[in-house]
């Protein structure tokens, strides 16, 4: 099913579908986060590019964000749940014998191949680029971590290798710091509600 058959996909029955994902009013809390200036590539993400240079770049010009019914959300949770499933976590250094590299996975990966991946699956059941928008986080321990967030007319969601359930950004524990532009899948961008740099090597372009 491709992305324009999900967006006019009958809306009826959309209220019980989205009380599953917005238990606390949106009152206290923005749908979307927001975003500022530049800032540094991830390394991993610059070598990436290297390696898939067709992945990273200006995204196709788009209009509005994708409308969220409830046919796009089975498909973004089935997504989730599925590579979390099929692939294995591990560290790069366990794995690849490196202590970073962004790839896709085939059997086994570190968090930000399972954020590549669903992106991927996401693109080729019809979602636009511009939506789909690898982020990095801090967890409370410290450490950084890599998620997808999905934009959607109906806000931030977040796809997580920890967490077979998507679910609004705010609704994580994570302090997020940043992620890919949604103009330039290569540029990367503040998300402006946190204030120190998440500790991940990282290089400008």
């Amino acid at each position: 099913m491709n992305l324009k058959s999900i967006l006019i996909a009958a809306s009826v029955g959309w209220a019980t579908a989205t009380a599953a994902f917005c238990a606390d009013p949106l009152t206290e809390h923005q749908a979307s986060m927001t975003t500022g200036a530049r800032v540094p590539q991830p390394v991993g993400h610059y070598y990436f590019c290297k390696a898939y240079p067709s992945e990273c770049g200006q995204t196709a010009s788009v209009g509005k964000t994708a409308s969220l019914t409830e046919v796009a959300w089975h498909v973004i949770k089935e997504v989730n749940a599925n590579v979390n499933g099929k692939i294995t976590q591990v560290t790069d250094l366990e794995y690849y014998g490196e202590p970073e590299l962004w790839t896709y996975p085939k059997s086994a990966g570190d968090c930000e191949d399972f954020a590549l991946m669903k992106k991927k699956e996401l693109e080729a059941r019809g979602f636009q680029e511009a939506d789909l928008l690898v982020t990095v986080v801090k967890k409370p321990d410290g450490a950084g971590h890599a998620i997808l967030t999905v934009r959607t007319s109906e806000g931030d969601f977040v796809l997580d290798n920890l967490d077979d359930r998507v679910k609004r950004w705010w609704q994580t524990p994570y302090r997020f710091e940043k992620r890919q532009s949604s103009l330039d899948s290569a540029q990367w961008v503040l998300i402006e509600q946190v204030e120190k740099d998440v500790p991940v090597a990282a290089v400008l372009n």
